[in-house]
């Protein structure tokens, strides 16, 4: 059960940090503004504390799993009305 509260606490915040990340930094490469977004995300739902307490047991999947759900935020998002605003 707390797993799953830590995964939809991470889903709910990508929109807003990849937002966010955008907006810091938008003239760096995709890949850069990405990594941000992971980190930022992962200290926000506290990776490290998570796998010390074993609700997360393969970090490496999860930060790959994490970053694999950004770039589909960002789909969605340069898809959709936010990436044409003027």
């Amino acid at each position: 059960m707390d797993f799953l509260k830590l995964f939809f606490r991470s889903i709910a915040l990508l929109p807003g940090v990849v937002q966010g990340t955008e907006a810091l930094f938008g003239a760096k490469t995709g890949e850069q503004k990405k990594d941000a977004a992971v980190e930022i995300v992962g200290t926000a739902i506290n990776i490290t504390d998570a796998v010390t307490k074993k609700h997360i047991v393969d970090a490496d999947k999860f930060t790959k799993g994490l970053s694999m759900t950004i770039d589909g935020v960002v789909m969605c998002l340069n898809a959709s009305l936010w990436a044409n605003r003027s």
